[in-house]
């Protein structure tokens, strides 16, 4: 099992830190938001958002941000109460990477910090679970090997697509003429490169906007429903509630008032 002992949302464009862990002490960082930069072990690093940096204990490291560069990251400083099981936390060298799964990490990280911040009942068990999803997805990337940039950058492609037709009914034939391949193959690397099938992928950037809208707008739940292409209110309170925990309902009182 993983604990994570202390969560952060680095937010701005004066950070700085310098320092190392101690021993059995891991240092997870995700981009989120522009890019920063790393040098540990003497060596530079440009982390860019969708890019993560795993550290070690013992490992020394200073980060800083980019002048008049915003940049936001979360991170988990973290032990194994275990030994063994994850390779990714029996290196002894930091690891830079560029998860295809990002979408679904910077999810788990957000709840974590969630989790951290709000201290419900159990937090900590929760937070235990949701950073051990993180690392498994990591480490069976890690056991797949490098994905080759072509294969990335179909990935990239599709996922832009989707962002921009989020609202409209998007299958995988649609994705395959927009990368000049079968729909099976559009499908397939999608789901092996980013854990999530096309389907959920939609739904995730629907929910995205929803929250926006339910918490920042004055249209009712059905206007959001309708707008985000969901025609049937009864399913897009059930993709909701499985997708975000709560009914949409619950995120009403956080309106601002009308003025």
């Amino acid at each position: 099992m993983v604990t994570p002992l202390e969560v952060v949302h680095i937010n701005g464009v004066g950070w700085y830190e310098e320092t190392a862990q101690p021993q059995g002490i891991w240092r997870l960082s995700l981009v989120t938001y522009g890019k920063c930069v790393y040098w540990v072990n003497g060596d530079k690093h440009i982390i860019q958002k969708g890019e993560l940096l795993l550290i070690p204990g013992g490992v020394p490291y200073y980060g800083k941000s980019i002048p008049t560069v915003m940049h936001t990251q979360i991170v988990i400083l973290l032990k194994q109460d275990e030994a063994g099981g994850l390779p990714a936390l029996e290196q002894h060298h930091a690891l830079w990477h560029r998860p295809g799964c990002y979408e679904l990490l910077h999810q788990r990280m957000k709840s974590i910090q969630q989790q951290w911040e709000e201290r419900p009942s159990y937090y900590v068990m929760m937070s235990q679970a949701l950073l051990m999803e993180v690392l498994i997805y990591i480490n069976r990337e890690l056991d797949r090997g490098v994905i080759p940039p072509e294969r990335h950058r179909y990935v990239e492609r599709m996922k832009r697509y989707i962002e921009q037709h989020y609202r409209e009914k998007v299958t995988k034939e649609v994705l395959g003429d927009e990368i000049g391949k079968s729909p099976n193959y559009a499908a397939t690397l999608f789901k092996s490169i980013t854990n999530q099938t096309i389907s959920e992928y939609v739904h995730d950037q629907r929910m995205k906007r929803a929250l926006y809208l339910l918490t920042e707008s004055q249209l009712s739940i059905q206007e959001i429903a309708e707008f985000l292409g969901y025609r049937d209110l009864s399913y897009f309170y059930r993709v909701f509630k499985r997708l975000m925990g709560s009914p949409p309902s619950d995120l009403l009182h956080e309106r601002p008032p009308v003025v």
